[in-house]
């Protein structure tokens, strides 16, 4: 079974050929980083031992580096320090370029101590690029294969593990055929720590969408079951029979609910240019 996820907005990426989940590469990119490491970096052996594992190790004064990032994939670029120095200068007005050929590129970004001490903590919705606050926004959107006009987000926000925990930089993903709060489901929220995080997201917001095509939405074996309200009208039911009164305590369909108190309020917030409040668990 062929099937094909299409972006609402955001770049597009190029997938396995077998696995629409699994991005292999992207045609564009964001540069969000540039630096160089030198042997008198702290962890530098470290740091270098993928170029050592793969015969490019040939830089004994150290290596310049880029750092590139879509919503779903990065990469990192190792250079010679002077092209990256030169860059740096030619990049006062943000439209450089630079010739891959001089160095060798790696899928994702380096981890490890020394490569976690090194690198800040980078998130795609940058204040500096017109977000409403670093870490806080929409990353990216996909079509839902089955219900016209829906579409599976994948945004970043502040949220908290627990109430009275400590805020945190958040990303998740939301459907809007189904509205599954995925902050109340096990895995499907993660700390915002750089592009692999976001890049887990969108795969499993990819997952999330496979799997509606394959059993189709409300299937006991899809990912997407709406509950149709099930829930909010039993809480409803008992909010008035402890409390003797007629009306409803809250709205009594997923997606009324959702709109003011789940992650589409979240969402409208974001695509309004507003920084939404901390999300309690």
């Amino acid at each position: 079974m062929s099937i094909t996820i299409t972006n609402t907005y955001g770049t597009a990426h190029n997938v396995s050929e077998n696995n629409p989940a699994h991005v292999t590469s992207c045609d564009y990119y964001r540069l969000p980083l540039v630096g160089t490491i030198t042997p008198g970096n702290p962890g530098y052996q470290g740091m270098v031992e993928i170029l050592k594992d793969n015969g490019h190790d040939t830089r004994p004064e150290g290596y310049g580096l880029i750092f590139l990032e879509s919503e779903e994939f990065s990469a990192t670029y190792f250079g010679p320090i002077e092209q990256i120095e030169q860059y740096k200068r030619d990049n006062a007005d943000g439209k450089a370029t630079f010739d891959a050929s001089q160095g060798v590129t790696y899928a994702q970004w380096p981890h490890g101590k020394a490569w976690d001490d090194f690198l800040p903590r980078v998130f795609w919705n940058q204040e500096w690029r017109g977000a409403v606050a670093d870490g806080v926004g929409l990353v990216t959107a996909f079509a839902h294969t089955e219900t016209p006009g829906a579409e599976v987000i994948v945004y970043e926000f502040e949220g908290m593990w627990s109430p009275g925990g400590e805020p945190k930089q958040m990303v998740t993903y939301h459907c809007t055929a189904c509205h599954m709060d995925t902050f109340h489901d096990s895995g499907h929220v993660h700390e915002n720590k750089g592009p692999g995080s976001r890049r887990w997201a969108a795969r499993q917001a990819r997952q999330h969408i496979i799997s509606a095509a394959r059993h189709g939405v409300g299937d006991r074996n899809s990912a997407c079951r709406p509950n149709n309200g099930e829930m909010l009208r039993a809480v409803n039911a008992v909010a008035r029979d402890m409390w003797g009164t007629t009306g409803n305590a809250l709205p009594d369909t997923d997606d009324a609910y959702c709109a003011t108190k789940g992650p589409c309020s979240i969402i409208r917030e974001l695509r309004a240019g507003a920084r939404p409040p901390v999300y309690r668990a």
